[in-house]
C-alpha cells in the first residue's frame, strides 16, 4: 500500500491529537489491545435498539421503561452531523458530514443529557459508529455544515480517502464482492472510503469516538465493519480511552453476509452481529418452529462472539429477515430470542413504514418525539410480553436450555435448568399440551401477560393451553405466586385465563386511536382510562390480544380517543362474548351491531410484485365507502389467493372492487365494472374472484 503525505490533513489530525491529549490529562487511560465482549451470562445484557429515536425520547424511555424493565443497554443512532435533504430519508444519518454532535436527533447537549438519564436508570449507551466512510452526496448538514466536494469535509481532506491507486476499479465502486481488496478499499454505494490503514486517519476516528466516551458512552456498534480491515479496527480501538466507569468500551460489529470477509475474521476486534441467527428465526417462524431445537448447530455464530437480533433497519426492509409487518409471529420470534440461552440479545423498536426509504416522523428532517400510542412507532421494547421476557431472561441467567419438547410444527417448549420454562404456539388456534418443565412444584405467574394468569406445576409437569400466536413463560423468582394465587386479579374472579383477540375495522383520522373496553377487569371494567389500546399495524383493522377469564360471559365495545383524550363510543349496542378454555377471536366493524352483522370472506386470485399488496374496498362504510385509504388489507398467506373475512351488514346489497397498493402507496384499481354482492340473514358468505386486468 502506498503511503501518502497530506500536509493539510496533518493540521486537522494535530487538532484531534490535541483533543485526545486533553482527555488524557483529564484522567483518561489508554486501552490495552484486547477488546471487550459482552458478558452473556450476566443479568441485564439485553440491548434495546431504539433505532432513530431522538435523544429526548430515548432519555424518557430509559427512565420510564428500559431501566425498570431490566434492559442492560440501549443502542442509539449515529450521533454525528449528517446529510440533510429537503426530502429526508432514514439513510441520511449514514452519510456523515462532520463529527459534530448536533444532529437530526437533537443537540450535543441533549445527547449528553440522554446518556446521563440512561445511566441514572442503570442502562448503558451504545452508539452507531459510522467510521468507514463519509457522505456520498454534497449539500448542507443538520448543523449547517456545507460540503461541496465529498472528499473534503471539516474532518477529512482528499488524501485521507482511498483513491484509484488503492481501489483497482476505475469508478472506485465495489463491483466484485468476492474480492477482499475491493470490498475494503473501494467505495460502498459511492460513499467516500476512509484510508484507515493511515495512522492519522485512525487517530481522527479514535478522537471522534473518544469524544463520545468522554460524555459517558459505553460502547459502539461499528457500521459497515466488513469494509474496514480487522487490523485497522484493532488499531483504532487501541487508541480509545476507557468509559466513564473505567471499563473497556464494548464493541460489536456489522459484518453483512457475503463471500468475504467472514465474521470470524473480526472476533479479535469485538463481537459480531449474527445475521444467520435472524435468518434461521425467520425460516422457523414461517415454517416449522421445531427446527429451532437444532439452532445452536445450524451455523449461527458462537455465543461468546456474537450479538443476536430478529431484524434490523436494513433487513426488515429488504426482506432478508422478519419485521413488525409479520405481526404476532415477529413478536413470538423476539420472545424466543429472549428465552433461548445464546448470545447477547437485542430488541428492535422503530417506526412503522410504507416505503423502504421512509424517514422517521420528523419536522424539517429533525426527528420528532416518539409517540408509541399513535400508530407511527412500533415500540416493541415496552410490549408487556417482551418486558416480562426481559425479566425472565435476566432471572434464568446462566442456566442452559433443557427439557426441549416439540409438540407440533407450531408448538415448542423448553426449560432453563429448573430456573424457568417457556412455551410458544405459532399456530392459528390455541393448543393444550402437558410439558415437562423441570421446575419445582408450585404456582407461578405467567410473565407474558404481566402475571395476570398463573401456571401450576405438579410432579415437575404442567398442562398448558398456549394461545394462538402466543406464549407462556414463568420462572423461579419475583413472579412466583406465593400469596393471592387463588385470585391474581384481586376481584374474586377466575384464576385461569384465555386469550381473546379483538379485530375492529375502524377508519380514523391522524392522532386518533382505537381501544376496546368492557365489563371485566381485563378490559378496564368500562373505565375508558383503562381501555386496552389496539394496534394499527393492519390499519384500518385495529387488533389486540387480551387475557380474559375462562368460562366467562362479558360485554364490550370499541372506542376512539383523539390526541386530546376525547372519547367517541361506537353507536351500536354493547357487544357480547363468552369464553371457554380455548382462545377466541372477535371480528367486528365500527358501528355495525353484532345483531345486524354477518361475515363475507373475500378471496381474489391476484399476482403482485414484491412490496405490493391487495385490498378490497366498496360502497358500504364497512368496506371503506370507496376510499382507498380505508380499504381492507387482504392476507397473502395462500398467495396468489388473497383473502380476508370482513364484517358487513346483513341483508344488504353492495358493490366492491379490489385494488393494489405498492410500497410507495400508489393505488391500482382492477379494470371493469364494479362487482356486486348481496348478503342474507345468515353468516359464512364468501367470494371467489380473479383480478381483472
Amino acid at each position: 500500500m502506498t503511503t501518502r503525505h497530506h500536509p493539510p490533513g496533518v493540521l486537522r489530525r494535530a487538532a484531534t491529537a490535541a483533543a485526545a491529549a486533553t482527555l488524557a490529562l483529564a484522567g483518561a487511560v489508554a486501552l490495552p489491545a484486547t477488546t471487550a465482549h459482552a458478558d452473556t451470562t450476566a443479568k441485564g445484557d439485553v440491548i434495546a435498539n431504539l433505532w432513530e429515536w431522538n435523544w429526548d425520547s430515548i432519555a424518557a424511555e430509559c427512565t420510564d421503561v428500559l431501566g425498570p424493565a431490566g434492559y442492560g443497554a440501549v443502542q442509539v443512532a449515529p450521533p454525528a452531523e449528517s446529510l440533510k435533504q429537503s426530502s429526508s430519508y432514514w439513510w441520511d444519518v449514514y452519510q456523515p458530514y462532520s463529527y459534530n454532535l448536533n444532529s437530526r436527533f437533537g443537540t450535543a447537549a441533549k445527547f449528553a443529557s440522554m446518556v446521563t438519564a440512561c445511566h441514572d436508570a442503570g442502562v448503558k449507551v451504545y452508539t452507531d459508529a459510522v467510521i468507514n466512510h463519509t457522505a456520498a452526496q454534497t449539500g448542507t448538514g443538520y448543523n449547517g455544515t456545507t460540503v461541496t466536494n465529498k472528499y473534503d469535509t471539516p474532518d477529512w481532506d482528499p488524501g485521507d480517502y482511498h483513491q484509484s491507486d488503492d481501489c483497482n476499479d476505475s469508478d472506485l465502486i465495489i463491483d466484485d464482492w468476492s474480492n477482499l481488496s475491493e470490498v475494503q478499499n473501494c467505495e460502498l454505494l459511492g460513499l467516500p472510503d476512509l484510508e484507515t490503514e493511515n495512522d492519522s486517519v485512525r487517530s481522527g476516528i479514535a478522537a471522534f469516538l473518544n469524544k463520545q466516551l468522554a460524555l459517558g458512552v459505553d460502547g459502539f456498534r461499528v457500521d459497515a465493519a466488513k469494509h474496514i480491515p480487522e487490523a485497522d479496527l484493532a488499531a483504532i480501538e487501541a487508541k480509545l480511552t476507557t468509559t466513564a466507569s473505567g471499563a473497556t468500551p464494548y464493541v460489536f460489529q456489522e459484518i453483512y453476509p457475503g463471500s468475504t470477509p467472514q465474521p470470524a475474521d473480526y472476533y479479535a476486534s469485538g463481537d459480531v452481529l449474527d445475521f444467520t441467527y435472524a435468518s434461521k428465526l425467520k425460516s422457523a417462524f414461517q415454517g416449522n418452529v421445531g427446527d429451532l431445537e437444532s439452532l445452536s448447530s445450524s451455523g449461527i455464530l458462537p455465543a461468546a462472539n456474537s450479538v443476536s437480533f430478529v431484524t434490523n433497519h436494513d433487513t426488515e426492509r429488504n426482506g432478508l429477515h422478519m419485521s413488525y409487518k409479520d405481526g404476532d409471529s415477529y413478536r413470538l420470534a423476539n420472545l424466543f430470542q429472549l428465552a433461548y440461552k445464546w448470545s447477547t440479545p437485542t430488541v428492535y423498536a422503530s417506526w412503522e413504514w410504507t416505503q423502504s426509504d421512509q424517514a422517521p416522523p420528523n419536522s424539517a428532517g429533525f426527528v420528532t418525539d416518539t409517540d408509541c400510542s399513535n400508530g407511527s412507532w412500533y415500540c416493541l421494547d415496552r410490549d408487556t410480553a417482551v418486558v416480562g421476557m426481559v425479566a425472565w431472561h435476566n432471572a434464568t441467567g446462566t442456566a442452559a436450555v433443557s427439557n426441549w419438547q416439540t409438540k407440533s410444527s407450531s408448538v415448542i417448549g423448553f426449560g432453563r435448568g429448573g430456573a424457568g420454562f417457556f412455551a410458544l404456539n405459532n399456530g392459528s388456534s390455541s393448543a393444550t399440551y402437558t410439558f415437562t418443565t423441570g421446575m419445582a412444584d408450585g404456582t407461578y405467574r405467567n410473565v407474558i401477560d404481566g402475571g395476570a394468569s398463573t401456571v401450576t406445576v405438579a410432579g415437575g409437569s404442567a398442562s398448558l393451553t398456549v394461545p394462538a400466536k402466543g406464549a407462556i413463560a414463568f420462572y423461579d423468582g419475583s413472579y412466583t405466586c406465593t400469596v393471592g394465587c387463588e385470585d391474581p386479579g384481586g376481584d374474586g374472579g377466575s384464576t385461569s385465563t384465555v386469550s381473546a383477540t379483538f379485530h375492529e375495522y375502524a377508519p380514523t383520522t391522524t392522532g386518533t386511536n382505537v381501544y376496546v373496553v368492557g365489563s371485566v377487569a381485563a378490559l378496564g371494567s368500562w373505565d375508558t382510562s383503562k381501555a386496552i389500546a389496539l394496534s394499527s399495524s393492519g390499519y384500518p383493522v385495529w387488533s389486540g390480544e387480551v387475557s380474559v377469564p375462562i368460562n366467562t360471559s362479558f360485554t364490550f365495545k370499541y372506542i376512539k380517543k383523539d390526541s386530546s383524550g376525547n372519547v367517541t363510543w361506537e353507536s351500536n349496542a354493547n357487544r357480547s362474548a363468552t369464553t371457554t378454555t380455548s382462545a377466541i377471536s372477535l371480528n367486528n366493524s365500527w358501528n355495525v351491531a353484532d345483531a345486524s352483522a354477518t361475515d363475507v370472506t373475500f378471496n381474489v386470485n391476484a399476482t403482485t410484485t414484491w412490496g405490493t399488496n391487495v385490498f378490497v374496498v366498496g360502497s358500504v362504510a364497512s368496506l371503506g365507502s370507496w376510499n382507498p385509504s380505508d380499504a381492507i388489507p387482504l392476507s397473502s398467506a395462500s398467495y396468489p389467493t388473497w383473502s380476508r373475512t370482513v364484517i358487513v351488514p346483513k341483508s344488504t346489497a353492495f358493490e366492491y372492487k379490489f385494488i393494489k397498493k405498492d410500497g410507495s402507496g400508489n393505488v391500482t384499481w382492477e379494470s371493469g365494472t364494479n362487482r356486486s354482492y348481496t348478503t342474507g340473514s345468515s353468516s359464512g358468505y364468501s367470494t371467489n374472484d380473479t383480478w381483472k386486468q
